[in-house]
């Protein structure tokens, strides 16, 4: 049970880097300091953002469970 939430912890830290780093930038960030202010005026619809949204919520909170899970699994 240790390492199949271990390997769970990892792949969703992974998974929220990717999701975090695909989101748009609002502006005076790094994204527009890079160019992202342009190519996130060119891409994307309100639907994609908001599946993106969803799927990086569940795989913050599928984390979250992860890591309460260990601390529960460990402190004995």
């Amino acid at each position: 049970m240790e390492l199949f939430l271990n390997v769970l912890l990892v792949l969703t830290s992974l998974l929220l880097i990717v999701l975090i780093l695909l989101h748009r930038g609002k502006g005076g960030g790094l994204s527009s300091m890079f160019g992202g202010a342009v190519s996130s005026q060119l891409s994307g619809s309100s639907v994609v953002e908001k599946n993106l949204n969803r799927l990086t919520v569940f795989a913050g909170l599928l984390w979250a469970v992860c890591i309460v899970a260990l601390g529960i699994l460990l402190k004995v």
